[in-house]
């Protein structure tokens, strides 16, 4: 168990975790049962949009033809913005536009950019590169479309929360390589990075509260079901041999959280590369910390750092 204090702007996420279990049972152990739960528990904590913001859902031809987008413009700025490439957690498994709703839009009222939130392929009918691919497309796409969205192809930043975090880093290191569109900073939440499941965090905090080793593991296992332990950079970002030339990051982790090392891990070899890294670690906070920034001041300033951390480095 968990040897920190949990913050008491936590407990709303706990509650509402106790509330999905009783309104529609355990997880349960097909993705149909998890994904019925996690719809459920992000209704529980609604962050309604701000009534004058625009928001519509597109498709963007990348990725297998098609993939599903839904784009925030905040009120009151004209011309191109900056824009905030969005990816959603939940394991791969989880998680559509309507449950990260509450994230994204919050990014596009504090930062001023336009928020694209990917609404990528799942597994485990999707296992990886899929997800990967339909995110690496949409980037793509929007750089060489801009006006079709009305932003500015040279101010994109990528932001995702745990599993997304893994995806936004994965972009970055493939933007990179690939000469891909310019990204100008990578903001990666509680996020996954593809560290071993077999010591640190991953045992002091293996039963949660919250996120637990056990579902990682599952998760890990239904995402490369054919190569666990592969070394490819853009599955597990952490197995990348060049960390150089990468956007600037924030690295931001949950200090209660069975992956907080993949975020300490991460941020190092960045650090070490040369890489500018802000690392922050959430003291008290548990997985998904950023679903209670309404909750209190303690998550709500978590909150506020990624906003700022965007705001510099996207001219907002």
């Amino acid at each position: 168990m968990a040897t920190q204090t949990i913050h008491p702007d936590m407990q709303p996420l706990l509650d509402a975790r106790e509330q999905a279990d009783a309104l529609v049972g355990p997880q349960g152990e097909t993705p149909e049962d998890a994904r019925r739960w996690w719809r459920v528990y992000a209704s529980i904590l609604p962050q309604p949009r701000p009534a004058d913001m625009r928001v519509f859902d597109a498709t963007i031809p990348a990725g297998h033809g098609g993939v599903p987008v839904r784009v925030y413009q905040p009120a009151g700025r004209s011309g191109a913005r900056p824009c905030v490439l969005y990816m959603h957690g939940g394991g791969f498994m989880l998680g559509d536009l309507d449950t990260s709703d509450g994230n994204a839009w919050g990014y596009a009222q504090e930062t001023g950019a336009t928020v694209v939130s990917i609404d990528y392929r799942l597994t485990p009918e999707h296992p990886y590169p899929a997800a990967f691919d339909d995110c690496y497309g949409v980037l793509t796409w929007l750089a060489a479309n801009p006006d079709e969205v009305g932003i500015d192809a040279g101010r994109i930043a990528v932001v995702g929360d745990s599993a997304g975090g893994m995806l936004g880093a994965a972009l970055a290191l493939a933007s990179r390589d690939r000469g891909g569109p310019p990204i100008a900073a990578q903001a990666l939440l509680y996020g996954w990075f593809g560290l071993e499941q077999d010591a640190g965090s991953y045992v002091e905090f293996a039963d949660g509260p919250g996120l637990t080793s056990a579902s990682m593991h599952r998760f890990d296992r239904l995402y490369l079901p054919d190569d666990p332990d592969s070394a490819d950079p853009y599955a597990r970002p952490v197995r990348a041999l060049d960390f150089t030339n990468l956007p600037p990051a924030l690295v931001h982790a949950a200090g209660i959280d069975p992956i907080r090392d993949d975020s300490r891990f991460f941020a190092a070899r960045l650090a070490l590369a040369g890489t500018p890294v802000t690392y922050r670690e959430a003291r008290g906070m548990i997985h998904g910390f950023l679903r209670a920034r309404s909750a209190g001041p303690g998550a709500h300033a978590e909150f506020t750092v990624a906003c700022a951390f965007l705001r510099e480095h996207l001219g907002s």
